[in-house]
């Protein structure tokens, strides 16, 4: 009896399934993100999010305990160097699942798997807001550094009254020489 064992199989041996695993976790590594089928990517998030979190203790166990699953040095390196450094202060959830249309051959539901730190589009948001916040919604710091923002805001707009004010200034001498051109013109007519 299988009680209790939610392990996908993906139709596959366990040897077969931990090579493919190794490879798609190598890939997603190495290139960021992949495209594979919605059941494949699961299975690989469940995979591969506890060896990024080990590649945050840099140390010679933990080097060989992810060259254990992953089996390729160039790989183990690159997590340990530059994907480690990236989500250091993450505290779990590397890694974005979004799905896309399903395939063409076999009508498979697809899904894109990527590296949550690496994405250039999501990325600036989250450098712009870089705000702790808890589950339970936004943190007492934040909610008091929003109300001096407000009070910004407010004396902004006569500031900036003001900058148009000085702005049109100008377009208005620029104006005036014109005025005296046709006063002389006016006396010269006299």
């Amino acid at each position: 009896m299988r009680h209790g064992k939610k392990h996908n199989h993906l139709g596959r041996t366990t040897s077969h399934r931990k090579a493919m695993l190794a490879n798609m976790a190598s890939s997603l590594i190495t290139h960021k993100r992949i495209t594979t089928t919605l059941a494949k990517a699961k299975a690989l998030r469940v995979y591969v999010e506890p060896i990024i979190t080990k590649s945050k203790n840099d140390t010679t166990h933990s080097r060989r305990t992810v060259f254990a699953y992953l089996q390729n040095k160039e790989v183990v390196t690159e997590l340990f160097r530059d994907v480690a450094a990236k989500v250091a202060n993450r505290p779990g959830g590397y890694t974005r699942i979004i799905k896309l249309n399903n395939r063409l051959g076999d009508n498979a539901e697809m899904a894109l798997i990527e590296l949550v730190d690496y994405n250039e589009v999501y990325g600036k948001d989250a450098a712009a807001a870089e705000k702790k916040t808890t589950r339970r919604g936004r943190s007492k710091a934040a909610k008091k550094a929003d109300a001096p923002a407000a009070e910004v805001k407010e004396e902004a707009a006569p500031v900036a009254e003001a900058k148009e004010e000085v702005a049109e200034a100008p377009a208005a001498e620029e104006t005036a020489p014109e005025a005296p051109a046709a006063d002389d013109a006016e006396e010269q007519k006299a």
